[in-house]
């Protein structure tokens, strides 16, 4: 038999090869754009990542109130006091023995308590800030309590002098005022005899410090705590070592002080920010004092420099006190006067000589009874 054979259009290639071999070339370049697409999510990942880090700001709010807030700095691990709104600064606290350049984070244990503020480094210790009743009004104060979490952690924030006045504390042998030129070692927050020991405290009569921005440091009587004084650098408060207690203390701020008005201070101290200008002028006379005292003055305000207070030293004081007989209302309205608009301190002795003339006049008035006492003469 004749077979005829197949007829077959030799050009045309048969669909099952033309797809195998179409998916065999376009399969390299399926993974080629899978692994692009890959490396471009990744690096827009890490450039998104890297400009969120950039544009992020090194301080963040853990705690606000009405006239001021409580910020962490992460650079240096500090926290930081700011009046509201402006965001004046305040104070400065540089925080020691914990690994403070590690940032808390953005919502902390007491979340559920917008007057706290809570934070623990793992084996080291616990931040926990409150907001607290004022101490005055016109004031917002603020709770700082570091409890350790180990027995070996000592605890110990420092507070910086930069821009800021300090006063009060304890009395040393080299008395400053204010504090901020006193150096000393960390010792007990205690009243102590500087006769006994010279190099640590004398008497101390509030543990408080104050600041010409209009924030105070107050230390509860039953807290105890170490002091040290670096000059023009800062003072420090630490817990003893190997004792496990907590650093606390409570910071007060004054909405008043950007007004320039002390009325939230005690009247025993400067306004905020008030530079102190000391009497060097001749004091042989009360005449003289007076006269050196109206020149000082008036050069102070030739270059507007009529705010502050002038401070007069212990002989100066006592001339004046001596020459002045008039009722006391009328001489102090009387040494204000010399240096308006500026302020007047004076400087004071508990001690004084029998033969001063103002101890004869206290005997003479028959005020020595009541308003001196003196030390007995040993027997022999």
């Amino acid at each position: 038999d004749l077979t005829m054979p197949l007829s077959r259009h030799t050009g045309q290639i048969p669909e099952s090869t033309w797809t195998l071999g179409f998916r065999e070339m376009t399969e390299p370049w399926k993974g080629a754009v899978g692994c692009l697409g890959v490396a471009v999510f990744f690096a827009m990942t890490i450039g998104i990542i890297s400009w969120q880090a950039l544009e992020q700001s090194p301080e963040e709010w853990v705690l606000r109130g009405r006239d001021a807030g409580m910020l962490w700095e992460r650079g240096r691990g500090a926290l930081l006091l700011r009046a509201l709104p402006a965001g004046r600064p305040v104070l400065a606290i540089a925080v020691g023995s914990v690994p403070a350049t590690e940032p808390p984070p953005p919502r902390d244990r007491c979340w559920h308590d917008g007057r706290q503020f809570c934070y623990s480094w793992e084996e080291d210790a616990e931040l926990r800030l409150s907001l607290e009743p004022p101490a005055a009004p016109g004031t917002e104060c603020y709770g700082v309590r570091w409890t350790p979490l180990r027995p070996d952690v000592t605890l110990k924030d420092c507070f910086s002098m930069a821009n800021v006045s300090w006063y009060g504390g304890p009395s040393i042998r080299a008395q400053r005022w204010p504090l901020n030129g006193a150096e000393s070692p960390a010792q007990p927050l205690v009243s102590g005899d500087l006769s006994a020991n010279p190099d640590g405290f004398g008497p101390l009569l509030e543990r408080y410090f104050l600041g010409s921005t209009g924030v105070t440091v107050t230390v509860a009587p039953d807290v105890s705590l170490l002091l040290s004084l670096e000059s023009h650098q800062q003072f420090c408060l630490e817990t003893p070592a190997g004792r496990e207690e907590a650093l606390q203390y409570q910071l007060c701020v004054s909405a008043d002080c950007p007004a320039r008005s002390p009325k939230h201070l005690t009247k025993d101290f400067p306004p905020c920010r008030s530079p102190i200008w000391r009497y060097h002028g001749p004091e042989s006379s009360a005449a003289k004092i007076k006269r050196g005292l109206r020149s000082l003055v008036r050069r102070l305000k030739r270059h507007r420099l009529q705010e502050g207070v002038v401070a007069l030293g212990e002989r100066g004081t006592a001339v004046l006190a001596a020459a002045d007989l008039v009722p006391s209302g009328r001489r102090k309205r009387q040494a204000s006067a010399l240096v308006e608009p500026l302020e007047l301190s004076i400087t004071l002795s508990p001690y004084a000589g029998v033969t001063s003339p103002l101890f004869q006049r206290s005997l003479r008035g028959g005020e020595a009874a009541g308003y001196w006492l003196s030390r007995q003469p040993r027997p022999g």
